[in-house]
């Protein structure tokens, strides 16, 4: 072999390699190494939370396995990856791969995801974002969605599953709030210093949350029978005082919500939401078919500084806490009470309301 040949092969192991480390050639496989657990034929404990940094220490997983959930909910900014590089997007899923604590959690309990705007792939990020296509792709590789999975096929990650037989059945609404959501509208500069936050409510009657294909499917996924009802909002659905990304930033689409519950006459929901870097319980009772709670998990890994913010929905504290949900449903009870309990990284209850099915019932039992 001449000495320009091997010059040249040993050239091209040298941009190989340096391709690799970069993730400009090839980029990690983000599949689990195994089939993820699957759901069982029950569900009495269910897990959520929010908001992993990939690159921050995550003592949480341990608490949560020890809650011994039957399924863990992430509902969004599960990495930080705020990119329109797939590679750079792959390799930050990777590193979540192999973070201890997840690692185990991926292997032994059956997991549900949806995303937010920093695993979708942009901060704050709607229908615009340009890789929202390539981002789902990735997202779904990693949660283990089957490749003829019906989800990878149609735009957006939302989903749906009912868990467990006649007087005892979960279902699970998995929302997304951003492959279809219409632009914010950013505050000025003089009430963004009055007030904080980034955006007020749009009033453009227009403008969509989840998009009318996403609609149209969840009126059909209400319609179907289930004693209690998860539905999975990135965002929070009840607080509105803020000026973050929240339902109330699209206020007809909130109410829309509310209106189709009614229609559908679907019982029992209870919405979970993360985002916001604090914990909290909310219960919207004014003008609903019966009280809305919704159970603010976040963050798992890097909570804001305690900050008073305004919520007269509030019910009970808030917490700053590094922390995940906890929904526990006792079967064994008549009324079947509801358990709604948030749980610091040592596993330790920082918010805890309880319900009854009656509560978020309309009509008999």
């Amino acid at each position: 072999m001449s000495q320009r040949i091997l010059v040249a092969l040993f050239t091209l192991l040298i941009v190989a390699a340096w391709g690799c480390e970069r993730g400009a050639i090839t980029a990690p496989d983000v599949r689990p190494p195994h089939a993820l657990p699957p759901l069982p034929a029950e569900v009495e404990r269910i897990a959520f939370g929010s908001c992993a940094r990939q690159d921050l220490d995550q003592p949480v997983w341990d608490a949560v396995i020890e809650s011994d959930p039957d399924v863990l909910v992430m509902l969004g900014d599960n990495i930080y990856a705020d990119t329109e590089d797939m590679a750079v997007l792959r390799r930050k899923y990777a590193r979540f791969a192999a973070v201890p604590g997840f690692a185990e959690v991926r292997r032994t309990i059956p997991m549900l995801a949806t995303w937010d705007d920093h695993d979708y792939g942009a901060n704050d990020a709607g229908a615009e974002y340009p890789m929202k296509q390539a981002s789902q792709q990735i997202m779904l590789d990693f949660f283990g969605e089957p490749n003829d999975s019906t989800r990878r096929r149609t735009p957006g990650v939302y989903d749906a599953v009912v868990v467990g037989s006649p007087g005892r059945r979960v279902q699970f609404v998995l929302l997304d709030t951003r492959y279809f959501r219409s632009p914010l509208v950013p505050l000025s500069d003089a009430e963004r210093r009055r007030s904080g936050g980034r955006y007020r409510p749009t009033d453009d009657p227009n403008a969509t949350l989840l998009g009318e294909a996403q609609w149209r499917w969840l009126r059909d996924q209400l319609r179907k029978p289930a004693e209690l009802r998860i539905i999975a909002s990135s965002i929070q659905f009840v607080a509105k005082e803020h000026n973050w990304e929240s339902w109330s930033r699209f206020g007809h689409e909130r109410q829309r919500m509310i209106d189709l519950i009614v229609e559908t006459g679907a019982n029992g929901v209870v919405f979970i939401s993360g985002d916001r870097h604090a914990a909290e319980i909310s219960r919207l009772d004014v003008d609903t078919p019966y009280p809305l709670y919704d159970v603010t998990a976040s963050s798992f890994t890097h909570s804001l500084s305690p900050r008073p913010e305004p919520n007269p929905w509030r019910v009970g504290d808030r917490s700053f806490a590094e922390n995940f949900g906890l929904i526990t449903i006792d079967w064994s009870k008549p009324e079947r009470p509801i358990m709604m309990q948030i749980r610091d990284e040592a596993g330790s209850v920082q918010i805890e309301h309880t319900i009854t099915r009656s509560q978020i019932t309309v009509g008999e039992l």
